[in-house]
């Protein structure tokens, strides 16, 4: 009787346990599942030589596109926002979420963005005819595609 009473007793912790771990928030595509979770400011120094690295990352909001969602900015310490897109365009963010928290599981990269995709993010942007004409070379850049977004409750 007492192993049972100490099984039961274990299951229960366990239990809630693992029901407090989960990120509390609005969630969009796959599961974020908690752990391992790093700082995009670190993302870079965790990828190493790497182009491509599957991980999860948490970091601030700073734009959202404007026509609907379909990628969005998060604040780096270069002051120079980094890109997050959706895999398979299965999702879109709110465009209300600039300035909250998000955690991000997906694939950080490192790569060259095209003069014309530039362009396509400043037209999303609502920027200026100018604006977008004056985008005439390509851009190296950190990116992320994130197959699963939870935005953090406060």
């Amino acid at each position: 009787m007492k192993k049972i009473l100490l099984s039961l007793s274990f299951c229960l912790i366990a239990a809630f346990t693992f029901a407090q771990s989960e990120y509390k928030g609005q969630k969009f595509g796959e599961e974020v599942k908690p752990g391992d979770v790093k700082p995009a400011a670190k993302m870079e120094v965790a990828m190493g030589d790497k182009k491509a690295v599957d991980m999860k990352i948490e970091g601030k909001v700073v734009d959202v596109c404007k026509k609907k969602g379909c990628w969005m900015t998060l604040e780096m310490p270069n002051g120079d926002p980094m890109r997050v897109t959706f895999k398979d365009y299965a999702f879109f963010m709110p465009m209300d979420i600039v300035g909250k928290k998000v955690v991000l599981d997906g694939v950080a990269k490192k790569q060259t963005i095209s003069v014309e995709t530039l362009r396509h993010y400043a037209e999303d942007a609502h920027k200026s005819a100018d604006e977008v004409a004056k985008i005439t070379d390509p851009k190296k850049e950190l990116a992320f595609e994130a197959k699963g977004v939870v935005i953090l409750d406060k």
